[in-house]
């Protein structure tokens, strides 16, 4: 039986600064509650032959959204007292005036609410977001993305696992809830996007990882061509002997439109062989590693909580701290990492991730107004160039902390 819930803070966040509410003036938050999320909505209402029921409940959550005001779940379910007690201090009020990181994950639950996810009949497990994650799948988009990539690897151990790194770091742009225009950058090459990252640690990972690790916690954001390259890198890692065991982290239930899940490892898996030659080694070289038990593929239902990472359960906080590094994908994440709060952008970010229970490095590009560990000035100077760098998707950070170099 799943333990749901809200665990002490690993560290006192009285002095952290205050959160991110969408009721910020003229923030990213306040526009993506306003305007991103009811289109979400409508999108999920467009791809999908729901019956009319399922629609109406879709409907509902709209109005809700845009001109009503939050209510608690209505479903009977294993999470729903989670739900209550995380709620309750927004109950009656606008989703415009709430902090924005729990807005968006209870608007996520609230879909699969409104869907009837966990519940006998039609939609029973069906993703809502399914149609919108299957467009990565063609022959064409993830897996020639993939099969391009290690076509092209040296053959130095150090370079070819930076490569991969950056090429999984720029994966991150491929986000179907926030479409990021530009270049990929799946070559990987950290000349070619030397400008956009703005801070990378890059180096001292590769210094860390080379020593030889036990466990590698990989914890994934989108499915699609982000999940392959992150599965790319996990495989490289292990067949050049410089992890025992990976275990990737997954969603247990759809979040965030595009985030993997374990069904969505098996659909990457089935995309690889229908690629390119080197698509179709690396799916069946993963699947090797996943029956031998290299390869291992989790999930907790931390995941798609409200929660921040310094509310780890016991028992994801165990299964953490005890492995040799943990990589932590997308901007979720990163924000989740450092409290959702409006952190100056001068704050070191070791500062922030002191609770951090093991060696951590988070691969982000930017789709929010969060960021840390830049230097004087920076953050100033890059506002001046284009007002919107923060969340525009173009720019990214490798960071990380509690390394062995």
């Amino acid at each position: 039986m799943i333990n749901y819930c809200i665990p002490d803070p690993l560290i006192d966040t009285q002095n952290f600064p205050p959160l991110i509410h969408t009721s910020d003036p003229g923030s990213f938050a306040h526009n993506t509650l306003k305007k991103r999320v009811p289109d979400i909505l409508r999108q999920v209402v467009d791809v999908n032959d729901f019956p009319a029921p399922v629609r109406s409940n879709l409907e509902s959550l709209w109005e809700e959204l845009v001109y009503g005001r939050i209510r608690l779940l209505q479903e009977a379910t294993a999470d729903r007292a989670f739900w209550d007690a995380v709620t309750k201090p927004f109950v009656g009020r606008s989703w415009l005036d709430v902090p924005w990181f729990w807005a968006e994950a209870y608007f996520y639950r609230r879909i699969l609410e409104a869907t009837r996810y966990f519940h006998s009949g039609p939609t029973h497990l069906q993703d809502p977001f399914q149609p919108i994650k299957d467009q990565e799948w063609h022959p064409q988009a993830a897996p020639h993305t993939v099969d391009h990539l290690l076509a092209g690897l040296p053959a130095d151990s150090g370079e070819r696992f930076l490569r991969l790194f950056h090429a999984a770091l720029w994966g991150n742009r491929v986000d179907l809830s926030y479409n990021v225009a530009g270049h990929l950058g799946s070559s990987g090459s950290r000349q070619a996007e030397r400008h956009n990252l703005l801070v990378d640690d890059s180096e001292s990972v590769w210094q860390h990882v080379r020593r030889g690790l036990d466990t590698l916690i990989y914890i994934t954001d989108n499915a699609g061509t982000e999940l392959l390259l992150d599965m790319a890198l996990a495989h490289d890692c292990l067949q050049q002997g410089l992890v025992r065991r990976v275990i990737l982290h997954v969603k247990p239930q759809p979040y965030f439109v595009s985030d993997a899940m374990p069904k969505d490892v098996d659909d990457a898996l089935r995309a690889l062989a229908q690629g390119g030659e080197q698509a179709q080694r690396l799916g069946v070289e993963i699947r090797q590693l996943q029956h031998n038990g290299s390869l291992q593929i989790s999930t907790h239902w931390f995941y798609t909580s409200s929660l921040f990472y310094y509310q780890l359960p016991a028992d994801l906080l165990a299964r953490l701290a005890a492995a040799d590094l943990v990589i932590v994908k997308g901007d979720a994440n990163y924000r989740r990492l450092l409290g959702d709060a409006h952190w100056p952008p001068t704050t070191p970010f070791s500062r922030v991730l002191s609770y951090f229970p093991a060696p951590v490095v988070a691969l982000r590009t930017f789709k929010a107004e969060i960021i840390v560990g830049l230097q004087p000035g920076q953050a100033e100077a890059l506002a001046r160039q284009n007002p919107d760098w923060l969340v525009n998707g173009r720019r990214g950070v490798i960071q990380a902390c509690g390394l062995a170099v």
